[in-house]
């Protein structure tokens, strides 16, 4: 009978080493959007990917429910005009805490299929290459908002 109990510990044990080993780490924070007026047709979402797993990740899809569309734009000054740029995919190294915010990089919500209300929450997918599928929930706050409170 010992026997059997240490053989199920081990395996016990084994279990959760594999699972510890397979989070990579990612996680997704603080997410937020403006509200946006009634004729509006775009949004923009700002959060945080901090990574404290001991691999480098890379974020490369971005979609959600209240948009026919949601990509990942920067900002950047060249010369005196602000451009904006699609990005394809965001690398995330071990220790990032990677800020998506006003005036930097983004997410673009195209399309979208309702306004956003101040105090509602809607829901957003972010695919990663290792850490896969992670759904995190918007919060809106009032049109001229700056940052997550």
């Amino acid at each position: 009978m010992p026997t059997r109990i240490l053989l199920c510990l081990l395996v016990a044990l084994l279990a959760l080493s594999t699972a510890s080993a397979a989070d990579p780490g990612i996680k997704v924070e603080k997410a937020w959007a403006r509200a946006t007026p009634a004729s509006a047709t775009t949004a923009v979402v700002y959060l945080t990917v901090a990574n404290s797993g001991a691999a480098a990740d890379r974020l490369t899809e971005v979609s959600t429910p209240v948009a026919a569309s949601a990509d990942m734009h920067l900002m950047a000054m060249e010369g005196n005009v602000m451009q904006m740029r699609d990005v394809d995919a965001v690398d995330v190294k071990p220790g990032d805490r990677i800020s998506f915010k006003p005036g930097g990089l983004h997410i673009m919500l195209m399309n979208l299929k309702r306004p956003l209300q101040k105090g509602e929450r809607f829901a957003l997918s972010l695919v990663f290459e290792k850490a896969g599928r992670i759904d995190v929930d918007v919060l809106v706050l009032p049109i001229g908002a700056s940052a997550y409170p």
